[in-house]
């Protein structure tokens, strides 16, 4: 096991001794991170990365295939752009969280802030409160889920992706709409809440059969002048 103590070290070297450890296959546990920025970015290996505190902005961006829990918070653009692997949140993310997203898992047991999984492109986000505003803007594939409540534009000119709400949603966004959820979707779902949230927290969570699903209406896949306003309004 490689342990890591970031109280005196800079955010490179903190970086190279996680890389460091992750190549010599050991599981790498990061002691007083300090909420430092850019942690656990580009990280292109299998491994295993545990964070003792909270972490700043991009905290495992950029990764390919490491799973990282971070026994804290989290600032923003959390995992942003990371083709696979996981990252688990035991708090709460700041906005941008799972922004393009290629694959992997996200899991953030708190709340997330605004323009959650903005750009998805792939993967899964999982929040297991509340999100902000515009979650789901301009998606493309993926699977969002919110457990808690969403906020204002949810899922704005989304693609393909598929969303789950298992709150209120403030308003949808542009195109958005409600679809019925099928057997098969409360299956899938049951199967990502038991996998990816605690037992404790799972409990205190709508069950799955009661979440609301949203997918594109389809309306602004391909430009047509005769709907120029609906075009408008996504502007």
């Amino acid at each position: 096991m490689a342990n890591i103590d970031a109280s005196a070290q800079s955010v490179r070297e903190i970086n190279q001794a996680i890389r460091h450890g992750i190549g010599r296959k050991e599981a790498v546990i990061v002691q007083n991170p300090g909420a430092r920025h850019n942690l656990g970015v580009a990280l292109l290996e299998v491994g295993e990365v545990r964070i003792a505190g909270s972490v700043g902005y991009y905290c495992g961006g950029l990764s390919d295939g490491a799973s990282i829990e971070i026994e804290g918070s989290a600032g923003w653009g959390l995992a942003e752009s990371m083709l696979s692997g996981t990252v688990r949140v035991h708090g709460n993310a700041g906005s941008g969280a799972a922004a393009a997203l290629r694959g992997g898992t996200v899991v953030i047991h708190g709340d997330a802030a605004a323009r959650l999984g903005v750009s998805l492109k792939g993967g899964t986000v999982l929040v297991g409160g509340n999100c902000g505003y515009m979650a789901g803007f301009m998606a493309q594939k993926g699977t969002l889920v919110v457990c808690g409540d969403a906020g204002e534009a949810f899922a704005d000119s989304m693609y393909a992706t598929e969303c789950y709400v298992g709150g209120k949603v403030t308003n949808l966004g542009t195109d958005a709409v409600l679809a019925t959820m099928d057997p098969g979707d409360v299956v899938r779902l049951e199967e990502m809440l038991a996998a990816y949230l605690p037992p404790a927290l799972r409990k205190t969570k709508p069950r799955a059969v009661d979440f609301k699903k949203v997918v594109s209406g389809r309306k602004l896949w391909n430009f047509d002048k005769r709907a120029w306003k609906i075009w408008q309004e996504a502007l």
